[in-house]
């Protein structure tokens, strides 16, 4: 028998896989939630399905997302990853990257892990919106404008509310799989 999934991850199996194995699942380690952040933003505009066939190469362009070690990048390394086909070549986003994993830092110093600091919002208790459609999932939320608005004010780039849902969603801050998905079963 088909286990019935959300409707969004029918595409193949890269979709199904991500979406059996991590969507929605509570992520609390600080690098996968800089992971997510990081393709989160550069999703911008683009299908999450763009982003995750180009994971892997995101990964090793940019050191598996070691954010010490991209809070260092200088212009010579913004300019090879302006030249890398693998990933989103994109400067404003390429260094919004960088800036982000500079802050990133910044709030880990201030709250002791970004885990703590991003889970504070919704007090470290996922948000199950029980959809029974996926018409019923929301782009943004009240808690996603505040969160958004809080990330810009520290000095994050493309955090606006829809990146910020998607990546609550990535990171099982709220629990999006509609109703008959065989995940909530």
């Amino acid at each position: 028998m088909e286990k019935i999934r959300c409707g969004w991850c029918s595409k193949d199996d890269l979709y199904r896989s991500y979406h059996d194995n991590e969507w929605g699942k509570p992520v609390y380690d600080d690098e996968t939630i800089f992971e997510f952040l990081i393709l989160e933003s550069f999703q911008a505009g683009l299908s999450w399905y763009t982003i995750l066939s180009k994971r892997d190469h995101f990964r090793k362009a940019f050191d598996h997302f070691n954010y010490k070690k991209m809070a260092l990048y200088t212009d010579k390394k913004v300019e090879e990853l302006m030249n890398n086909p693998g990933i989103i070549r994109n400067r404003l986003k390429i260094v919004a990257a960088i800036t982000n994993a500079q802050k990133f830092l910044e709030v880990q110093k201030e709250f002791g892990s970004f885990s703590k600091y991003i889970w504070g919002f919704i007090s470290g208790v996922p948000i199950d919106n029980m959809p029974k459609a996926l018409s019923d999932v929301p782009a943004t939320t009240e808690i996603s404008d505040v969160i958004s608005k809080d990330l810009k004010k520290r000095g994050f780039k493309f955090m606006g509310s829809t990146v910020v849902y998607a990546h609550m969603q990535a990171t099982g801050m709220v629990n999006d799989h509609i109703e008959s998905c065989f995940i909530r079963l």
